[in-house]
């Protein structure tokens, strides 16, 4: 029977990354996966797949706009469906085989099956033909992940109606996409389609779309989705989603009282995730499991049973990769006496259409509700020398700080590269800088960062340079 001092059921982000930690505080570890890959959601139908057909399906339209650079392209230009999903499949594969690599780098013993508890200290580990085996260890960390949900009276065919793992994988474009929820998944993957040629309606059952972020920025994704075709229905909800033969038939309820009905060839069904726990057995090992499916967990992610821990999807919080990735290395940590913490108000948030749009710390309606005095700057792309030199001008940075001790207390923003300078915003509120320390901070010119500074001047005292 084989032992370890950790074993972690699950090669998510957060499960890796936890094993790599593991292992290199010295701890002989093991890591058990369901399926033949590794990466789970994350890097096989979830982060990696999706972004790497962002990037295909923007790549064609900038094409479109070519002309407006000087840059004239003759001939036809035509999308090779098959082809994107095919190179999307390798990026996975690439990716998925980086995370393998990783775990023989750091001499991490990987099982193939399902992990199921047969006590507190052990797991069984059912392979794809049936045969079993035992594990036992001192340590078990719960990193299962979570699945699509689905609404209860919707009938998923994975044909034509879809979650967002059949979305990446279709052998054509819809000719009309209807989006059950306006959320981060059910946004990104319409604006796919919607590049390469579909009509993309989206109906939300509340009054915005990414209604967990700050409005501002749902307000600002929402005139610019428009303004790219993209239709939205929101304060809407679903009563029905019917097929018949390649027509999927969508009724919504409007605030009025109406029925609306979209027709479509395909329906995406993006109303969020579940955590997954089926056939954790978890009861076995003493774990507590609510009602949902989630797991529960103390402040330093250990469940009912004092040497399992649970972290990611499965547990409370965003279901963020990275997320996933800090409880994972903050879990080892604990296990080798250290006193690792994290911060989840500066867990940031992303979403990458084009534009991006990046978040992280309160939205003026969480502070307003809190009743936070707060100031609030804010800078629009248009006005950065940058953004008109590449015809990026969408978007703006909105920094919001204390009224009386100027701290930043959160920064939203939508534009080109949001995704990656919202690092800048994490950083600076990791150190509780003030908006004035942002202001006072040196930014290339000219560069999208520079936004954040002139933000931060307009939240100091209103006093923005270029606006």
């Amino acid at each position: 029977m084989s032992q370890f001092d950790v074993t972690i059921i699950g090669s998510g982000p957060g499960g890796y990354v936890s094993a790599i930690r593991c292992a290199q505080l010295g701890f002989k570890t093991a890591i058990i996966e369901k399926y033949s890959t590794l990466g789970g959601t994350c890097l096989n139908v979830g982060c990696i797949p999706s972004k790497a057909l962002l990037a295909s399906s923007h790549h064609y339209e900038e094409l479109q706009h070519f002309a407006d650079h000087g840059i004239e392209v003759s001939g036809d230009v035509k999308v090779n469906l098959e082809k994107m999903i095919a190179r999307k499949q390798a990026v996975v594969d690439q990716t998925s085989g980086g995370v393998k690599f990783l775990m023989d780098k750091n001499n991490i013993t990987v099982f193939n099956g399902v992990g199921s508890f047969e006590s507190a200290t052990s797991v069984k580990v059912t392979k794809e033909d049936g045969s079993s085996e035992i594990i036992e260890s001192k340590n078990i960390i719960i990193a299962t992940g979570s699945k699509p949900s689905s609404l209860p009276f919707i009938k998923l065919d994975k044909d034509r109606i879809i979650t967002s793992t059949e979305a990446l994988k279709l052998k054509e474009v819809p000719k009309h996409l209807v989006i059950i929820g306006g959320g981060v998944i059910g946004i990104e993957l319409g604006q796919v389609y919607l590049r390469l040629g579909a009509q993309v309606s989206v109906v939300e059952f509340m009054d915005r779309i990414i209604p967990g972020m700050d409005a501002a920025l749902s307000k600002e994704l929402t005139k610019v989705l428009k303004k790219q075709g993209m239709k939205f229905y929101t304060s809407h909800k679903v009563q029905s989603v019917e097929r018949a033969g390649d027509v999927v038939t969508v009724k919504a309820e409007n605030a009025k009282g109406e029925i609306i009905t979209l027709e479509g060839d395909y329906s995406l069904v993006s109303v969020g995730r579940r955590p997954y726990t089926d056939g954790l057995n978890a009861e076995k090992a003493g774990v507590k499991v609510t009602e949902r499916g989630q797991i529960e967990v103390n402040d330093h992610l250990q469940t009912s049973a004092s040497n399992v821990y649970a972290i990611g999807d499965v547990v409370r919080g965003a279901m963020l990769a990275h997320k996933a990735e800090e409880e994972g290395v903050m879990v080892a940590e604990i296990l080798a006496g250290q006193k690792p913490h994290i911060d989840y108000n500066l867990i940031p948030g992303v979403v990458y259409t084009w534009p991006e749009v990046a978040a992280v710390g309160k939205t003026e309606e969480q502070l307003k509700a809190e009743g936070v005095a707060y100031k609030a700057g804010s800078f629009p792309f248009k006005a950065l020398g940058r953004a008109r030199a590449g015809g990026d001008t969408d978007g703006f940075v909105k920094i919001l700080a204390d009224a009386k001790t100027d701290e930043v207390l959160g920064v939203h923003m939508i534009g080109a590269r949001c995704a990656d300078l919202i690092a800048e915003a994490v950083t600076a509120m990791e150190f509780r800088a003030s908006a004035e320390d942002i202001s006072r901070m040196s930014h290339a010119h000219p560069t999208f960062a520079e936004a954040i500074k002139e933000a931060a001047l307009a939240a100091t005292d209103n006093r923005a340079l270029h606006v």
